[in-house]
């Protein structure tokens, strides 16, 4: 069976995201650090009960209720970015609590509820960005009751991670990190926080997986747990049996809006990283290198002789951004980012998420069958940055020969088809003129009117070089030929393979 990636279902990945650097853990943060260092720890150790009940009551008074006046249209109850596997099943769980009029009769403001938790005796919350997101107000409730005025920090929407600090006379109980690298499926969780503005509630389950990724920018790495969580719970605190946050819960998956047992946090590991850097500079510079990727399969991994199927396939760099500059191509995979080898779209996103703008790095790719290293310097992105989103949708052909037929008829590209087809002056390639049903490059979704960039990473401009270089592909043995297409929906590149006349 081969497997063909449908090019209508590549996302375009353009700005992978990056964090500013240095990033400084939070122990060696001034102020917040000495105060979180210096409190005392007091849950139960493992084992000594079955009741979380000793756990809690060292925990709660730290958990807090965040509520935030925030305008109609930003109301961050919305859904988690469109596109996501789960669409409207799959919520950031941001407890709505506004007037539920008609859409068309929206008030200028509606009043939202999150949690959140205190990390230093000297106020400093952590809780989601989207709970405090484009707010115009916002307002603190510590477990008794006390209402407070915060003032916000820095927030790194990337990460979905926002910092608050009050001031206040009352001594603050505090909560510490955990490690969430430790945790495994099946280790007991805690969750805390303020479901439905009901009150402070506890619930209790297990992890469910680890490295779940939502599809929702480059920190994905989630962990998934089984405790009722529900809209309102956002940005509380997942502890461990030791009372430590190993996690923040952020997101559920909900048919019907509320628990159904499958939730998602942000590990501590990642968040409190990003949570020093907030609380030292008030912000996170991102970055990009301006690429599109897309996961290599073993069809594109075969067709190009790469030895593996991993790494970041590029389906398109953006001109003038790094990549562009430092000689990426389309086609090529990214191998290796310095010295981190990279497995996946997913690793890249993650490789530079941790560097800063400016930072000088080497990128190896493979191309034309061997390994090619290039220089390039991390850009700034001062525009809202796109995530790095892996599709890893396909469809099988059962049909797949090594004969060179993948079942289209090509054109060369002439002054009309460029006109009506609204092509750049530039633009060189072979013009799809049909498409034969049934056959791979169908399955495939190509369309008469598609353009034929490229073959196996090699350049065509004209039908006859195309028709050639597939020709050639089917010929030399291989099961799928990888080609640059532009269509409809941009630019992408599509495994197709080889059927028999």
């Amino acid at each position: 069976m081969a497997t063909t990636l449908h090019r209508r279902e590549v996302a375009a990945l353009f700005g992978v995201v990056i964090a500013a650097a240095p990033i400084v853990m939070l122990t060696s943060t001034a102020g917040a650090a000495d105060n979180v260092a210096a409190a005392p720890k007091g849950a139960a150790p493992t084992g000594v009960s079955d009741s979380f009940a000793p756990i809690v009551s060292v925990d709660r008074p730290a958990v807090v209720t965040i509520e935030a006046t925030v305008k109609e249209q930003d109301s961050a109850s919305a859904d988690v970015s469109p596109g996501t596997p789960f669409g409207e099943q799959f919520h950031q769980f941001f407890g709505d609590q506004g007037d539920s009029s008609s859409p068309s009769t929206p008030l200028p403001q509606t009043e939202s509820l999150g949690s959140g938790f205190i990390i230093a005796s000297d106020g400093y919350i952590v809780t989601n960005n989207h709970v405090i997101e484009n707010a115009t107000s916002i307002k603190v409730t510590l477990d008794d009751g006390t209402e407070l005025t915060p003032k916000l920090v820095g927030a790194d929407p990337k990460s979905d991670l926002a910092v608050l600090k009050v001031q206040t006379p009352k001594v603050l109980s505090v909560l510490h990190w955990g490690d969430s690298d430790v945790l495994s499926a099946g280790d007991q969780i805690i969750a805390i926080g303020n479901p439905f503005g009901i009150g402070t509630t506890v619930t209790a389950g297990i992890v469910s997986a680890r490295g779940r990724d939502l599809h929702s920018g480059p920190y994905d790495d989630f962990i998934q747990i089984d405790a009722p969580i529900n809209r309102g719970n956002s940005g509380g605190p997942l502890v461990d049996r030791n009372g430590e946050v190993v996690g923040i819960n952020t997101a559920i998956y909900s048919p019907n809006g509320g628990s159904v047992g499958v939730g998602f946090a942000i590990p501590s590991d990642q968040a409190r990283k990003v949570v020093a850097e907030l609380i030292k500079d008030g912000t996170i510079a991102h970055g990009l290198i301006g690429v599109m990727i897309q996961p290599v399969t073993d069809d594109v991994a075969e067709a190009i002789g790469l030895p593996k199927a991993a790494g970041a396939l590029v389906a398109g760099v953006k001109p003038g951004e790094p990549a562009a500059l430092a000689g990426v191509k389309a086609g090529d995979v990214i191998t290796a980012f310095g010295k981190t080898p990279i497995s996946s779209p997913r690793d890249l996103s993650r490789v530079v998420a941790d560097l800063a703008p400016g930072t000088p790095e080497t990128v190896t790719v493979w191309r034309r069958g061997k390994s090619n290293e290039l220089s390039i310097t991390i850009g700034q992105d001062q525009a809202a940055q796109q995530s790095a989103v892996a599709d890893t949708s396909g469809k099988s052909d059962a049909s797949a020969q090594r004969r060179p037929t993948i079942g289209i008829h090509l054109g060369d590209i002439t002054p009309g088809i460029r006109r009506q087809l609204h092509l750049p002056r530039d633009e060189s390639g072979a013009v799809i003129t049909s498409v034969a049903e049934g056959q791979p490059a169908a399955d495939a979704g190509l369309q008469p009117g598609d353009v034929i960039m490229s073959v196996n990473q090699q350049p065509v401009t004209s039908a006859k070089a195309a028709k050639a270089a597939v020709a050639d592909a089917g010929r030399s043995g291989h099961k799928s030929v990888l080609l640059l297409v532009r269509g409809q929906d941009g630019q992408s590149l599509v495994t197709v393979p080889f059927a028999v006349n």
